[in-house]
């Protein structure tokens, strides 16, 4: 059965992967035959897996939670939905958390206006991407 997993390293750093055979690529990685980022980082300990019935499952996964940051993985880890859902905000929108909890008390909720553009500005020549949400 297909698996996305996350490994704990000696050095503390993670390692998400995806594998047909979980028992397998575990033992293949405690052994020194796994990727070059567990080979240097033993021994390594499974603290999070999902189960997939397809392996492409898995492995989109696998890609999505590569790019998450440190805390937002040990969040998932640790199955704390509200950091993880806190974590998961586009910091464009809303700011970072911990500006957000230091000056309204609350991460929770988000700006109050649009962000201040400089007179005859617009949204769409402070940003070169897809102009999406609330303020568009």
């Amino acid at each position: 059965m297909p698996h996305m997993y996350i490994l704990e390293c000696a050095d503390g750093s993670y390692y998400t992967g995806s594998t047909w055979n979980l028992e397998k690529r575990l033992w293949e990685h405690q052994n020194g035959l796994g990727a070059k980022h567990t080979q240097k980082r033993l021994p390594v300990k499974l603290v999070y897996c999902e189960p997939y019935d397809r392996v492409e499952d898995a492995y989109r996964r696998e890609k999505q939670i590569q790019g998450w940051s440190r805390r937002k993985k040990q969040a998932l880890i640790e199955g704390n939905i509200e950091n993880l859902i806190e974590f998961s905000k586009n910091y464009t929108q809303y700011g970072r958390p911990e500006d957000r909890l230091a000056s309204t008390g609350s991460a929770n909720e988000p700006p109050s206006s649009p962000p201040e553009l400089a007179e005859g500005g617009s949204v769409e020549s402070h940003y070169s991407g897809e102009l999406t949400g609330d303020w568009v």
